[in-house]
C-alpha cells in the first residue's frame, strides 16, 4: 500500500515558519504526499482539537484512496488524542478567555481557584490549581458552555486510531547524539535562512503570545533583530533552548509512552530499516 506523511507536530503547521520548524523541503512533499504542514497562519490560536477534526477528515480520505498514514512529530499531547480520543469540547470564544484570565490577574489565583471548587468539584479535583492556566481554562470552559471540564471529558469519544489499529514507535536516539545533532541542525537553520525567516514573521506584527510565534529559538532570534543579543549569543541561547525542550520531551514521552515501541538507534538508516522489517514493534519500553 502506497503511504502519505501526516504532521503531528504543532509547530509545523504555520506557513510563516520553514526554517525553523524544519518543515519538509520542497522535493519531500514531491517525492510522497504530505498533509497538515504549513496550512494556517501564526495569528491562528491553532490547537489539538482543531488537529483531531482535521485528521478525522485526512484519514478518510487516505482510507478512500488506500494509502497508508504515516504519522509522525514531536507533538505528545497529538499522539494521546489520537489514539486514547479526546474530548470535543467546543473552540474557546475569545471574549470568554479574556475575561477568565483577567479575573485570576485582578481577583488573584486562590480567589478564583476557590469558587472553580464551588462550581464545578469534579474538575477542581483534577487539575492543578497552583496553575493559573489550568484554571483559567476551566473556568472558561465552564462559563462558555455550561458544563465543567470534567463532564466533557466523561464525553469522550472513540479513539480515531486506537492501539490495535496502529504500529507505535518512539524514535529515541542516545542523548549525546541528539545534542549533537540538536547542534548541527541549527547551525543548518541559520544557513539557510532562519534570521531572515524571523525578521519576516516580526515584520507581520502578530501577537508574540500566540503559539505560532514561540518556535523553539525564535525567541533569541527576535532577540538578535531587536539588538538585545548579538548573532553569536542568540544562536547559543537557541540550541540551549532546544536541548531543554528535547529533555523535557523525552521526559513527558518515557511517562506518556511506555506501552509504545521504542527504537533507540543511533543510526537513522538502521532505524528505518528496523521499522520497515517490523522488528521495532516488539521494541522494549523505556525504563
Amino acid at each position: 500500500m502506497r503511504g502519505a506523511v501526516v504532521n503531528a507536530d504543532s509547530l509545523q503547521v504555520y506557513r510563516e515558519w520553514r526554517v525553523l520548524t524544519a518543515r519538509p523541503t520542497e522535493e519531500d512533499c514531491r517525492t510522497i504526499p504530505h498533509r497538515l504542514y504549513g496550512h494556517v497562519s501564526v495569528n491562528d490560536r491553532y490547537s489539538v482539537g482543531r488537529w483531531i477534526r482535521e485528521m478525522e477528515e485526512i484519514l478518510s480520505d487516505l482510507r478512500a484512496a488506500e494509502r497508508l498514514p504515516i504519522i509522525v512529530g514531536g507533538t505528545g499531547a497529538y499522539f494521546r488524542a489520537l489514539t486514547t480520543g479526546l474530548a470535543r469540547i467546543p473552540e474557546a470564544d475569545p471574549a470568554i478567555r479574556r475575561e477568565s484570565e483577567g479575573r485570576i490577574t485582578r481577583e488573584g489565583l486562590a480567589c478564583v481557584a476557590r469558587e472553580l471548587e464551588r462550581r464545578d468539584p469534579r474538575t477542581a479535583a483534577r487539575i492543578d490549581l497552583q496553575n493559573p492556566r489550568r484554571v483559567a481554562r476551566a473556568l472558561e470552559v465552564l462559563m462558555q458552555t455550561g458544563s465543567g471540564l470534567a463532564e466533557w471529558h466523561a464525553r469522550t469519544p472513540p479513539a480515531l486510531m486506537p492501539p490495535s489499529k496502529a504500529a507505535r514507535i518512539v524514535l529515541a536516539p542516545p542523548g549525546e547524539l541528539l545534542k549533537e545533532r540538536i547542534s548541527r541542525r541549527f547551525d543548518a537553520m541559520m544557513a539557510a535562512g532562519a534570521l531572515g525567516e524571523a525578521r519576516k514573521v516580526l515584520e507581520t506584527g502578530a501577537d508574540r503570545s500566540l503559539p505560532g510565534m514561540r518556535p523553539i529559538g525564535a525567541s533569541a532570534l527576535f532577540a538578535c533583530l531587536e539588538n538585545r543579543l548579538d548573532q553569536d549569543a542568540a544562536v547559543e541561547l537557541a540550541k540551549s533552548e532546544s536541548r531543554k525542550y528535547a529533555r523535557r520531551q523525552v521526559t513527558w514521552f518515557r511517562n506518556q509512552m511506555r506501552e509504545w515501541a521504542w527504537i533507540e538507534e543511533p543510526n537513522p538508516e538502521r532505524a528505518v530499516e528496523r521499522i520497515r522489517q517490523g522488528s521495532s514493534f516488539e521494541g522494549r519500553t523505556p525504563e
